[in-house]
């Protein structure tokens, strides 16, 4: 199965000229908890809610800063030509939960790891990706 069968398409998206507030409120409407940012398309980064709580909120930023000091720039990426199954390896590697899907540089989708689970007729992979991603982190020392 190609990822383009189970990865959403229609994509909300912010710039870097958005605000916190902005970008929380979108989160909120639309009950997601990552928010590509895009120029003209073309992904950029990401930004999450954890984003805004650990570098945002936590550095006394407030509602009108702007996102562009918080954003993930090295975002691993997938394209529509993939495989669930390679969209599964890449999400495991690099024990990340959402993948953008990208053309030519510019978004085209996004997919997570309950598309992934739900387009996937292996639960057992399914499962596995999942116990890979939830690896905890080493504690600092």
């Amino acid at each position: 199965m190609n990822i383009t069968e189970v990865m959403t398409s229609n994509v909300e998206m912010c710039n870097l000229k958005s605000s916190c507030g902005e970008v929380a409120t979108m989160m909120k409407n639309l009950d997601v908890g990552i928010i590509p940012i895009c120029e003209d398309n073309k992904l950029i980064g990401l930004i999450t809610d954890r984003d805004l709580v650990v570098k945002g909120l936590a550095n006394n930023f407030n509602a009108n800063t702007q996102i562009s000091e918080m954003i993930t720039t090295d975002v691993i990426t997938g394209t529509k030509h993939m495989s669930i199954e390679q969209a599964m390896e890449i999400m495991s590697q690099h024990q990340i939960r959402r993948l953008p899907i990208v053309e030519d540089g510019k978004l085209i989708g996004m997919v997570s790891l309950g598309d992934l689970a739900v387009g996937n007729t292996s639960n057992k992979e399914a499962g596995k990706a999942l116990e890979d991603i939830s690896v905890p982190a080493e504690p600092n020392k």
